[in-house]
């Protein structure tokens, strides 16, 4: 009995470990994957992305804006066929999704999140249909760190402050954007987009379309 128990702990951790290594999601680039898992507890974000994703609404869009040590952002269908040069960002499905904070979900390096309009035109903090982030990200000193708290009006906890200060993020947008999910593989790719040469507006000077395709589990 004791071995058929071992062997059944065996396969359920291997499964779990399998399960949780598949993305949910594949973004190709001409500067290589990025491999995002979602999110289950933001559902509605999840099952947008997924259904964008599936709809091939992504394919041929642009990662319009990017800044290093900071994020990269894409998903706007206006960048489709841009002109050089052009600013983008305001585009998107027509509808926007509610916002879904869950504290445990922060901007750690590699946070997938969606964009939105500011405050003062959205208190709500609703996410844009379609416009996403990847955080890329620095890391933080306490000092720094504490600052940011007092601006944000909140304390970071122990574990995502640890997290902050050794593999970095971007805290200072923590509780105001629904994170819903995370690179799980690829972030020399988001590095390397970050890096980009860019105009006056973020945009980079080359295009960096993608296509995102979502993976279909059993």
């Amino acid at each position: 009995m004791k071995s058929i128990s071992l062997v059944f702990l065996m396969v359920f951790f291997v499964f779990c470990f399998s399960q949780n290594d598949i993305p949910d999601v594949i973004i190709q680039t001409s500067y290589g994957e990025i491999k995002i898992k979602l999110y289950d507890k933001t559902p509605k974000h999840r099952e947008n992305f997924l259904k964008l994703a599936r709809e091939g609404y992504y394919n041929g869009t642009l990662f319009h804006r990017v800044i290093p040590g900071f994020m990269i952002q894409g998903g706007d269908p206006e960048s489709k066929n841009a002109p050089e040069g052009k600013r983008l960002g305001n585009g998107g499905p027509g509808y926007t999704i509610p916002f879904e904070y869950v504290p445990e979900f922060f901007h750690k390096r590699g946070a997938v999140a969606a964009a939105r309009l500011p405050d003062d035109i959205n208190p709500e903090r609703e996410s844009s249909g379609s416009q996403f982030y990847i955080v890329q990200g620095r890391t933080f000193t306490d000092e720094e760190l504490n600052k940011i708290e007092k601006k944000i009006g909140r304390t970071i906890p122990p574990n995502q402050r640890e997290v902050y200060k050794t593999i970095g993020g971007a805290p200072h947008l923590d509780g105001s954007y629904t994170v819903f999910g995370e690179v799980i593989a690829g972030m020399d790719v988001v590095d390397k987009i970050a890096q980009l040469p860019r105009d006056k507006y973020d945009r980079p000077l080359t295009n960096v379309p993608m296509k995102v395709i979502a993976i279909e589990k059993k």
